[in-house]
């Protein structure tokens, strides 16, 4: 068995997440107290109480995910559990990074803090919208992205599974493209609830900020392989890993290609860490022969200790 631990973001956020580990692991509680410290407001509490539309709001939501993570994936240390390769979709990809020893707890929030309120600023700078086309070939989106274009910007952001994949762009274009991957065959075209057009070149000024904000954080080589989101591939390098994550802003997350990579490394379980159970469902379908496991909540967590111990 080689394990891969793998990290969500946005999209899996919700009310009470990350409040189990607190209550189970002191060392876990003590990660949500330090996070509190931080980012400067009760950021425990919007996790564990909501409501929904404060926690979903982009400056909120990307470091309350990698605090909830951070507490979820102490659990797992303290078992024993170690894993052989990392992962993180978008935002989860911090989480990743820090699993992984590249980013100490301190320097993750730090970033995933700056990162949230720069996309909610490049968000409100430049308004776009994002749509999961449901039930057509990433290859076909892309086409239809093309041809919805008309001047304006729409192409695809996350190809987060053979039948699934985010577009993002301008909100005309975005809608066009919709239309089209309908006619197409497409399965449905839902409009994501997000204020802007991430992992496209209008939230760019965002990756500025994150261009200066890992210049000047402490990065270190990961303690295993790590798959990075915008090009699919191991890096160790820190400076590869700073350039790949100001590149992650405007790119798309090459999740199918990420999960293919860590296959073709031998991976065959993997391990959600924290909020949700979203990247499970992707990898069922990337790699259908694959063990996954989750801990979004005690009963989770427990059967996924449970399952790995018994290997």
């Amino acid at each position: 068995m080689k394990i891969a631990f793998v990290f969500p973001g946005q999209g899996s956020q919700a009310v009470g997440m990350g409040k189990d580990a607190h209550e189970r692991e002191l060392d876990s509680a003590a990660l949500f107290k330090r996070a509190d410290s931080l980012v400067g407001h009760d950021l425990s509490r919007l996790c564990f109480e909501g409501p929904i539309e404060e926690l979903s709001k982009t400056n909120n939501t990307q470091p309350a995910l990698a605090v909830s993570s951070a507490a979820t994936l102490e659990i797992l240390r303290k078992a024993g559990i170690q894993a052989d390769a990392y992962a993180g979709h978008s935002l989860g990809e911090y989480s990743a990074l820090y699993a992984a020893g590249t980013l100490d707890f301190d320097t993750l929030m730090r970033l995933v803090k700056t990162r949230g309120d720069a996309f909610a600023q490049a968000a409100a700078a430049r308004p776009g919208a994002m749509a999961a086309i449901l039930g057509l070939d990433a290859q076909k989106v892309a086409e239809v992205c093309a041809a919805a274009s008309q001047g304006e910007l729409v192409a695809p952001a996350n190809y987060n599974d053979p039948s699934q994949t985010v577009i993002s762009g301008e909100k005309d274009a975005v809608a066009r493209a919709c239309e089209g991957a309908k006619g197409a065959g497409a399965k449905r075209a839902l409009p994501l609830p997000v204020s802007g057009a991430f992992h496209s070149p209008l939230v760019a000024p965002a990756a500025d900020t994150m261009k200066a904000a890992l210049a000047a954080a402490a990065v270190k080589a990961p303690s295993a392989l790590f798959i990075n989101n915008v090009d699919a591939k191991a890096l160790r390098d820190p400076d590869e890993i700073r350039d790949s994550l100001v590149r992650q802003v405007t790119g798309a997350v090459r999740w199918v290609e990420s999960i293919q990579a860590l296959t073709a490394a031998g991976i065959d379980t993997y391990v959600e860490i924290g909020s949700g159970k979203v990247l499970s469902g992707l990898i069922r379908r990337i790699h259908k022969d694959a063990v996954v496991h989750t801990t979004e909540n005690n009963n989770a967590i427990n059967a996924t200790l449970i399952a790995l111990a018994s290997k």
